[in-house]
């Protein structure tokens, strides 16, 4: 792709301020993405500090833990797509996210309570496994299971592919639509049983793979060496091919005053500095890999290429108009999570819990995943309104983005993402936010 030189722009801030900060690359460790938060969940990053607030794509590395509390719900997403999805009153460990020298990855995952999904996409050469009381699995292929940590027993069932569960009762097979249960009184002993009944995250769990394969599959895909947050970018924005700049990338409702870095929250971590974590469902990839380029006649654009990025990531900004004012880390450790609201969100109309006007320069804030189709028309008209009011068949319910607490909501789903078409109109004319903003 080609990038006129007199383009490039840089934050110098960032630089500074991250200079002194260790190369993530340069050490066997990964980051993957927090890539769904909804409701109470809180997150212990290894730092000495204690749980905090979870937030939307806040990497992840080894060594944390999250605690989902009694509305909360969070996802897991690794660089080939495979998740981990924990359910109310649930909390998980991550002992490992590493590489071997030959470029595989392992991940491991332990189970200290509660219920967790898992969806391992079977990439050849990864370790993937999971841990329970005293049973460990080691995924070697692609599976789907159900894990439950209870007080005198545990469960593991099935929905895809074959698994193995050691511990010191021996080895279990447990194949497809079977399950088995462990008595954690009487020395993990275990009973098989086919056909096992749903649970009510069952849906849920089912509802957020049905949107990974519909989007994963649909658009431009040959963007990035990895594969997560691909779903997002392709249900959220679109691609096109730019005269002078090649492949870029847009998010729908963003208008010629937004800028990628209107809300979302500087988040300190010990020895690596302060890394910007972006509040918008689809912000994971175009932050840690590419620029933000302003285009003329289009405004700010992702452009794919360069180096992945990790914790710390530094922004890269092209052509940035002269009245622009850049990003700025904060310069001295602090709070390990400062937010920035500089931004409109969705927001819900009157009682309805379906009806939701989203402003242009919202750029997707607030849009639960796959609750709307057709969000490139509805862009059109955001743009040309100000706004569109829209009805969601899968709602959030209890706060819409950083108005409520960043990460902090809770979604209700009224059937298959995908399934139900939006109904929108432009009611009231809006100028909505379109003015440019700086960032303190």
């Amino acid at each position: 792709m080609r990038q006129p030189k007199s383009l490039i722009y840089l934050v110098p801030a960032l630089a500074i301020a991250l200079a002194t900060t260790p190369c993530f690359g340069d050490s066997q460790a990964r980051i993957v993405r927090l890539s769904d938060v909804e409701g109470n969940v809180l997150i212990d990053r290894n730092g000495g500090q204690g749980y905090e607030k979870a937030i939307l794509n806040l990497p992840i590395t080894q060594g944390v833990k999250l605690k989902a509390g009694d509305t909360g719900r969070a996802e897991l997403e690794m660089e080939d797509g495979s998740t981990v999805r924990i359910i109310p009153d649930t909390v998980v460990e991550i002992p490992q996210l590493s590489l071997r020298d030959s470029g595989a990855k392992v991940s491991s995952i332990r189970l200290l309570e509660g219920t967790a999904y898992f969806n391992f996409a079977g990439t050849k050469d990864d370790e993937f496994s999971i841990t329970f009381v005293r049973e460990k699995i080691a995924l070697t292929h692609a599976a789907h299971l159900r894990v439950s940590v209870g007080d005198t027993d545990a469960t593991v069932g099935v929905f895809k592919g074959d698994v193995e569960v050691d511990g010191p009762s021996g080895k279990v097979e447990i194949s497809k639509n079977h399950k088995a249960t462990f008595d954690l009184i009487d020395d993990d002993k275990y009973k098989l049983a086919r056909d096992f009944e749903e649970e009510p995250f069952d849906s849920w769990d089912k509802q957020q793979d049905q949107y990974r394969d519909r989007y994963a599959s649909s658009a431009y895909s040959g963007y990035s060496p990895y594969t997560y947050g691909t779903s997002d970018l392709n249900y959220y924005g679109s691609f096109s091919d730019v005269p002078g700049y090649g492949m870029m990338w847009q998010p729908y409702f963003a208008g010629a005053g937004w800028d990628p870095f209107m809300n979302g929250a500087w988040a300190f971590a010990p020895g690596f500095g302060y890394g910007w974590v972006s509040a918008y469902p689809w912000g994971w990839t175009p932050y840690h890999y590419g620029s933000w380029a302003y285009v003329p006649m289009y405004g700010w654009m992702w452009q794919p290429g360069g180096a992945w990025m990790g914790f710390d990531a530094i922004p890269v900004i092209l052509g940035a108009p002269a009245s622009y004012a850049a990003p700025h880390s904060p310069l001295l450790p602090g709070p390990r999570i400062v937010p920035v609201n500089n931004g409109p969100t969705t927001m819900p109309i009157g009682n309805s819990p379906t009806r939701v006007q989203i402003p242009n320069n919202s750029a997707g804030l607030g849009v639960p995943r796959g609750s709307l189709e057709n969000l490139a028309e509805l862009s059109q008209t955001a743009q040309q309104k100000g706004y569109v009011s829209a009805r969601l068949h899968t709602v959030t319910v209890s706060g819409f983005g950083w108005g409520g607490g960043y990460g902090g909501s809770s979604t209700r789903h009224f059937g298959v993402a995908g399934a139900a078409s939006s109904h929108a109109s432009a009611e009231h004319s809006s100028s909505g936010h379109s003015g440019s903003s700086g960032h303190k």
